[in-house]
């Protein structure tokens, strides 16, 4: 492939792919979080939910059989590479998923429905990947780094593969994937769920789109020439990627990032088309539009900070069973039922 294609180009298309598996799940397995959390709240179903479970058990076996393989150093990841702040996770998290109720999607789901034609989204998408960048190199970074920063931590950071191998003998490729078929049984032992074979095969294809990232990103760092980074799936600074990329594209390369934004969006387009479910869509709303707006900005905030979003962290870091990564799917959890709740409900006494 890379005979034909230069090293940027091949990460961007491997990105492309896993992108277009994740855009198909949002739009015809309906996969997606905040979905999944109102369900749970407000809906009295766990199965989107579930789906989750599906989804990180099948990226832990994956990325851990790929590490057993020699195919991936987990090392080289993003989430055991470095160090990590447990209050970063706590802070970003709950302000992503307090952002992501006002916005009424995360930065994955909000380029799934600009997919099917909803022009709001397109408004998330853009204020969404502009406070991400405002937050990695521009106004707000001085402050994240002064709160925030774990790089100078030491790293690689140990998971909790790391963890089980330590306390019963196993390899720490062995352990990871038993951590990842237990998260499947658990998730199964649900009788609606094992009887839900749609929810099942879209959360194992968001599972294999996360693995995919690994896989190809890694084989582009041990057979290329160039510095590449061993990345998956996240939907906040790729975002600023984008359109960074939109803006500047012949001085600046394309990413894994830029590819895994445009799959999802042609992922979703082709599974709205298949569903019937394209139609533009608009906010009349001035009130509404600006709850967005604000939502967007807490989200790009909130990832930076916890170094990945819903996706990221709760998907891609989940794979490689970092320590930050249930933390901050708790917190984003949380965040996000304190903004329905404030949505739905208010904050009023005795509510």
């Amino acid at each position: 492939m890379l005979n034909y294609l230069t090293e940027p180009q091949t990460v961007a298309l491997i990105g492309a792919l896993g992108g277009l598996l994740l855009g198909l799940a949002a739009r015809i397995g309906r996969f997606c979080t905040l979905g999944a959390i109102e369900d749970v709240y407000y809906g009295n179903s766990s199965l989107r939910l579930r789906m989750w479970g599906v989804a990180i058990g099948v990226a832990v076996m994956g990325t851990f059989g790929l590490a057993g393989l020699g195919w991936l150093d987990l090392g080289q990841t993003l989430y055991l590479g470095r160090g990590w702040n447990p209050l970063a996770c706590v802070v970003g998290g709950l302000t992503f998923g307090y952002g992501m109720a006002l916005a009424g999607n995360c930065g994955y789901g909000a380029l799934a429905r600009l997919g099917g034609g909803d022009l709001r989204s397109f408004v998330i998408v853009l204020v969404m990947g502009l406070a991400a960048y405002m937050t990695l190199g521009g106004p707000l970074s001085g402050l994240r780094l002064w709160l925030f920063d774990a790089a100078d931590r030491p790293g690689p950071m140990p998971g909790f593969a790391d963890a089980l191998s330590a306390l019963t003998g196993l390899t720490v490729h062995a352990s990871g994937i038993l951590i990842g078929a237990l998260i499947v049984l658990l998730t199964l032992s649900h009788q609606p769920m094992r009887q839900a074979y749609g929810h099942v095969f879209w959360g194992a294809v968001v599972g294999i789109a996360i693995v995919s990232g690994w896989a190809g990103t890694q084989w582009v760092a041990n057979v290329g020439f160039d510095a590449t980074p061993v990345l998956s799936h996240t939907f906040s600074a790729p975002l600023g990627e984008t359109m960074l990329y939109a803006m500047t594209s012949s001085g600046n390369s394309i990413s894994f990032g830029t590819g895994s934004v445009l799959g999802v969006l042609l992922g979703a387009f082709a599974g709205s088309l298949f569903k019937g479910h394209f139609r533009w869509e608009a906010c009349d709303d001035p009130r509404e539009l600006g709850r967005q707006i604000l939502g967007a900005g807490l989200m790009g905030f909130g990832a930076v900070i916890t170094v990945g979003c819903s996706v990221g962290q709760g998907l891609s870091a989940f794979s490689v069973l970092a320590y930050s990564a249930p933390l901050t799917l708790a917190c984003i959890m949380a965040g996000a039922a304190i903004g329905l709740r404030q949505l739905i409900l208010g904050f009023a006494p005795g509510i």
